[in-house]
């Protein structure tokens, strides 16, 4: 164990340069030195690995799942967020019962992602799904009634809303007076009040205490995956059926977690680090050709 130190290093130039390419000042964050040295010592790394892992805050016993997260153990029990279970009860309904599934996204990368996420499951799963992105300047930003009912015109019997719908109070109840069942996956701030829904799946609701508020919305879709195949094996749904690939998904989830700039702590960093080795196994044509153009092997 290393000793309470509250000696720190201050700050310096990083790596001894001292302004960036557009002039910004580049700074090593204060570390404590022996931390820092006792981090290096116990991961096998260099002297600026340790360092660098001591000036974010991480402390000597958190270091090792910071370096290298790990999935398996980072990963939560999604049924810890409220109504997970119902909206899986809901779903498996409606894979049961071949009924028609719409995806309610929005025009984020975060939003993109997690239709992207849900609808790949879906399908997998052998639904019938369509997904529906609001345009940005004539519906704007999340679900609203004209589309939900237009939706039930064309046959859908659930709506699943992913990165918007926590605040859509008006819209979510004309759907439920045409008779349209929305579960609501979301990640963003919520009122005391919550909308007329079959589930509101969202660990920054006032009322849940799961721990997870951190995630995107894309990691909420993620944990609505397991929690799925999870309940669908247990029922026995995979016995003469491919279960899906829940790793597949990893890449997806990996960009919308970045690009939603969540913190990448926890389960958030494990998402990361092991959707990054699925991206680069360049399965996914629309992540590849983003790489290619990007440049990034």
């Amino acid at each position: 164990m290393v000793e309470a130190d509250t000696e720190t290093r201050a700050a310096e130039p990083f790596l001894g340069v001292r302004r960036s390419a557009l002039e910004q000042a580049w700074e090593l964050r204060p570390f404590v030195p022996r931390i820092a040295e006792a981090i290096a010592d116990r991961l096998a790394v260099s002297a600026i690995v340790g360092q660098l892992i001591a000036a974010r805050g991480i402390g000597l016993e958190e270091a090792a799942a910071f370096y290298e997260p790990s999935l398996k153990e980072s990963m939560p029990d999604p049924s810890t967020i409220l109504d997970m279970d119902k909206a899986v009860n809901r779903v498996a309904h409606a894979l049961q019962h071949n009924e028609k599934i719409a995806i309610f996204g929005d025009y984020d990368v975060d939003g993109a992602t997690s239709s992207a996420v849900l609808y790949r499951m879906l399908t997998a799963l052998g639904a019938s799904v369509e997904i529906y992105i609001p345009d940005r300047m004539a519906e704007g930003y999340g679900p609203n009634a004209p589309a939900l009912l237009g939706l039930r015109d064309k046959g859908v019997d659930l709506v699943i809303t992913v990165d918007c719908g926590t605040l859509s109070f008006e819209p979510l109840q004309a759907a439920k007076e045409v008779g349209l069942d929305v579960i609501v996956v979301d990640h963003h701030k919520a009122e005391t009040r919550l909308p007329e829904a079959v589930a509101v799946v969202n660990p920054n609701r006032l009322d849940d205490d799961s721990g997870l508020g951190q995630l995107a919305a894309v990691g909420v879709c993620f944990m609505l995956c397991v929690a799925l195949n999870r309940a669908l094996r247990e029922a026995g749904y995979f016995n003469d059926k491919r279960e899906p690939s829940l790793i597949s998904l990893l890449d997806v989830v990996a960009l919308g977690t970045v690009c939603d700039v969540v913190p990448l702590t926890g389960v958030n960093r494990a998402f990361v680090a092991q959707g990054l080795k699925v991206m680069a196994q360049r399965h996914n044509v629309g992540i590849t050709a983003l790489c290619d153009v990007g440049r990034v092997s």
